[in-house]
């Protein structure tokens, strides 16, 4: 009983110190209440207006197509559902089925084409390569549990089961690291392995170049614009191991990045690999890069290094790892930029890499430095391309035709990594932007390399410097 009374008795002094603090606290504010009133009485706040009290909806983006909808795709009908799809990425799938058909052409007889389609969405890849490439075994995996009616209807359109008996295709959902993981544990190897992915995911690069199969073919992607652009480069360094910085051709070093990236990774587990075509398209944006894969460790690391871009001159060079403390740039007289890199420091600690550049000149890497494209299998791809009927048609309103022979002139090994806008000329050269392939022409004739973009439209690679670039528009002037 006393103690019930001793908290009673605390309870009380509690309330009635509350009770003192209110008073106090009225006592305080009651002149500033009575000021507010006298506020209100005279000076109304009008009420707020009726569309500041109507509920907004954000508007919802419409599908393309309706749940469910038919389409067809180079002459093969497939459905899309409620799936991820992109109509755009067509041309994508056209490059992935023309080297899948290519690499098939090239293996042994008796021994089938086994693709493994790690992020199938709807599945329309892996019936292409079905029924276009020509697989003898697909592999079609997503991680959406969801997807696996659309999956199945759409793979049902070819036969599930071949003439000898053996399967023609599987449907797994498991993360694609898994599926990837699991296979490579059973020693099942694939001949082409395609990872449709989102974003800067590189978690998968390793499993996926496991599970290659000696000399055959990896198919990557990364949407990370934001990370290619230098906007990002703590990201990029952990995704692709480089550090990248804001340069004019961004989008040509986001497949740079995405190269480097998969070589680091190669030659961590002995491997080496080549890209056959780089493929840039701006809706995403989708930086596709085809590679083959081979055993052995890489024995030059020449074509892995760096990129600098002088914001001064305008020109752009590359640097070996040897040459990392040389970097500099020599404008038009001759002289190193006032605003040089006077210091420039890089290494590896914890997994970051330090770099201190001045804004004038500004380096990224370490990156691809070598070429985009292999010429000769991407013209052996325009051969195959004519054959079936595609190169003369546009796909999404991307030439064919047009895209492979740009990759082509893109694969002389004399042009150097970027391009040079014409915009960017008439500006430095205080004069219209000149036409992209009078330019080329007057190039050639001079004895430099050049050849478009296939990334950007008024884009020039070559291996002229800027300064003489500007010198040869002024002639066109001048004529």
């Amino acid at each position: 009983m006393t103690t019930c009374i001793q908290i009673l008795s605390y309870e009380s002094r509690d309330s009635l110190s509350q009770n003192l603090h209110c008073c106090s606290v009225c006592s305080l504010l009651a002149p500033a209440m009575a000021a507010a009133a006298v506020a209100a009485h005279f000076f109304p706040i009008p009420p707020s207006p009726p569309f500041l009290l109507t509920h907004i909806r954000n508007p919802t983006r419409r599908p393309p197509f309706p749940a469910n909808a038919s389409q067809t795709e180079r002459g093969v009908e497939f459905e899309t559902g409620d799936s991820f799809f992109r109509s755009e990425s067509a041309v994508g799938r056209d490059l992935g089925v023309l080297s899948a058909a290519l690499h098939r052409q090239s293996l042994c007889s008796g021994s089938g084409l086994r693709v493994i389609d790690a992020m199938c969405g709807c599945g329309i890849r892996s019936l292409r390569y079905l029924a276009q490439a020509g697989a003898d075994f697909v592999w079609a995996n997503d991680a959406s549990e969801d997807c696996r009616p659309l999956i199945l209807s759409n793979l049902s359109r070819h036969p599930r089961v071949s003439p000898g008996g053996g399967r023609c295709w599987v449907v797994s959902h498991l993360d694609a690291n898994r599926v990837l993981a699991e296979n490579y544990l059973r020693r099942e190897f694939f001949d082409f392995v395609d990872v449709d992915s989102f974003g800067s995911d590189s978690s998968f690069m390793g499993m996926a170049l496991a599970t290659v199969r000696k000399g055959g073919l990896l198919y990557i992607t990364s949407t990370d614009g934001h990370s290619s652009g230098g906007h990002r480069p703590h990201c990029s360094l952990a995704s692709y191991g480089a550090y990248v910085r804001p340069m004019p051709f961004s989008n040509e070093i986001g497949l740079r990045m995405l190269i480097g990236g998969v070589l680091r990774e190669a030659a961590v587990i002995g491997y080496h690999i080549s890209p056959l075509f780089s493929y840039y398209s701006y809706h995403g944006p989708v930086f596709r890069v085809m590679l083959r894969v081979d055993r052995g460790q890489l024995q030059d690391n020449s074509q892995y290094g760096f990129i600098s871009y002088c914001h001064n001159c305008g020109n752009s060079q590359t640097f070996s790892w040897g040459e990392l403390g040389q970097i500099s740039c020599t404008c038009r007289s001759g002289q190193v930029c006032r605003l040089m890199v006077w210091y420039f420091q890089t290494c590896w600690l914890s997994g970051l890499f330090v770099s201190q550049v001045s804004k004038s000149l500004v380096v990224s890497g370490p990156l691809w430095i070598g070429c985009l494209h292999d010429a000769a299998f991407v013209t052996e791809m325009l051969h195959l391309a004519t054959e079936w009927g595609w190169a003369c048609t546009a796909q999404k309103e991307i030439d064919l035709e047009k895209l492979l022979n740009q990759m082509i002139e893109e694969g002389d090994p004399r042009l150097p990594p970027g391009y040079i806008k014409v915009d960017e000329i008439g500006r430095r050269g205080k004069m219209n932007s000149p036409p992209v392939m009078t330019l080329i022409n007057i190039l050639r004739k001079e004895g430099y390399a050049a050849s478009r973009s296939h990334i950007a439209p008024n884009g020039i690679k070559t291996n002229c410097p800027i300064a003489k670039c500007i010198q040869f528009a002024h002639g066109l002037g001048a004529a």
